[in-house]
């Protein structure tokens, strides 16, 4: 059973993505929180598997939220999914960052809502479709110049391009067929790969890509 938390200031949002979860075989909303400090109190009792967090909330918005639970050794098994009105809104790459698995627009269709929660708990990272490789390009064109290449010393030569890849905004699927390689063979490669950078999910793998210059903006592959 997939255990939710719902963190958003609106309760008709809500009660909307509860009825919606709690009508699924393998979900269950675990609770529910009207702003950021009561959703940290709440993971921090509740343990959920993941957090729908609103990026702006009263109190304590979503960011400052998102980067307590993931700096917090003791939750490390929660996922955060960003939930924003706007599909490039300024704080997401800062959030994915911080450590967030994804973000979805409020008005994503309720079939991607359920693919995008089974999808996090699962350890891929979610973006909305159709904006993935776009939002990255442009919130990585803003972010700080690429560290050394260093960092990515421990990886074969296959990982390193699997990497650019992931980076690039491509599925394991995508990347297989790029590779000429099974889906299997892909996800192990970026399995692998997370494992070495200590990255916590393939969210946090694709900021590591740019911000080491494996990747730059505009590489939309």
């Amino acid at each position: 059973m997939i255990r939710v938390l719902l963190a958003d200031d609106q309760s008709l949002v809500r009660a909307g993505f509860r009825a919606l979860l709690d009508a699924q075989p393998d979900m269950e909303v675990a609770g529910e929180a009207a702003d950021g400090e009561e959703a940290l109190r709440k993971v921090r009792e509740l343990r959920p598997d993941v957090v729908l967090m609103d990026i702006r909330m009263p109190l304590l918005d979503g960011l400052a939220a998102t980067r307590r639970i993931t700096d917090d050794d003791a939750l490390a098994g929660v996922k955060v999914v960003m939930l924003t009105t706007f599909e490039l809104d300024e704080y997401v790459f800062e959030a994915i960052r911080s450590g967030a698995s994804g973000f979805l627009v409020k008005d994503t269709e309720p079939d991607e809502l359920l693919r995008a929660v089974r999808a996090v708990v699962e350890g891929d990272a979610l973006l909305s479709p159709g904006v993935t490789r776009r939002l990255i390009a442009e919130f990585a064109a803003r972010s700080k110049e690429p560290a050394a290449a260093g960092t990515l010393t421990e990886l074969t030569e296959r990982e390193r391009e699997v990497m650019a890849l992931v980076g690039i905004g491509l599925s394991n699927e995508e990347i297989a067929r790029r590779l000429v390689v099974s889906p299997l063979t892909a996800k192990t490669h970026v399995s692998r790969t997370m494992v070495k950078l200590g990255a916590r999910d393939r969210a946090q793998l694709v900021v590591l890509a740019y911000e080491s210059g494996l990747v730059r903006p505009g590489w939309l592959g």
